[in-house]
């Protein structure tokens, strides 16, 4: 007698798609609200000038200028085309996302030294540094009928602070009882 059973088949198992982490402008201090946003960059681009300085008739033996070292720019960083969509929802996306980000540009309330927040810049687990926004563009590109904008696209500019010393209220660490003393000068006895 021959056997009609037809042999199931395994069951493979499902592929998941990895979650898309978002990333994070943090506000230093809760100085502002936090800005989280879908990023999946196929690249990310930083840019450091060192600059160096050359003056005229201080010349090397090859008759070049000389250049002496006088410091580096802080790295900066340009987040491109991130986009904000609240079609399905049906609010505006200026007071869902953007108005958030505009805070970024403005100066923060009750701020004793009237600046723009700061914030560090994260994406998954990993911390990239601290920063401020130096630029922002928005365009809006979506409207429901009632004029209601529902997508935007952004660019955001970001330049590095540094992080043991963030803009923001903090005296200097050369000041105060923190001041090395000059070598150069000699204490009286």
């Amino acid at each position: 007698m021959a056997n009609n059973r037809v042999k199931p088949k395994p069951i493979e198992p499902q592929k998941r798609q990895p979650q898309l982490k978002k990333a994070i402008l943090k506000a230093y201090n809760n100085e502002s609200d936090d800005i989280e946003f879908m990023f999946n960059p196929t690249e990310l681009s930083f840019t450091r000038a060192v600059k160096w300085e050359s003056k005229q008739g201080n010349r090397g033996t090859e008759l070049l200028p000389k250049v002496n070292f006088s410091g580096v720019d802080p790295y900066k960083f340009t987040l491109k085309q991130l986009l904000f969509d609240t079609y399905e929802t049906k609010k505006s996306v200026i007071e869902e996302y953007i108005n958030k980000i505009k805070k970024g540009v403005e100066t923060i309330q009750g701020s004793p030294d009237q600046r723009p927040p700061v914030y560090i810049f994260r994406w998954g687990d990993n911390e990239y540094f601290h920063c401020v926004i130096t630029s922002l563009t928005y365009t809006l590109n979506m409207f429901l009928t009632d004029g209601t904008p529902v997508r935007a696209m952004v660019d955001i500019s970001l330049q590095e602070v540094d992080k043991n010393n963030p803009p923001g209220g903090r005296t200097s660490s050369s000041t105060g009882s923190n001041r090395k003393p000059d070598s150069r000068i000699k204490s009286p006895k």
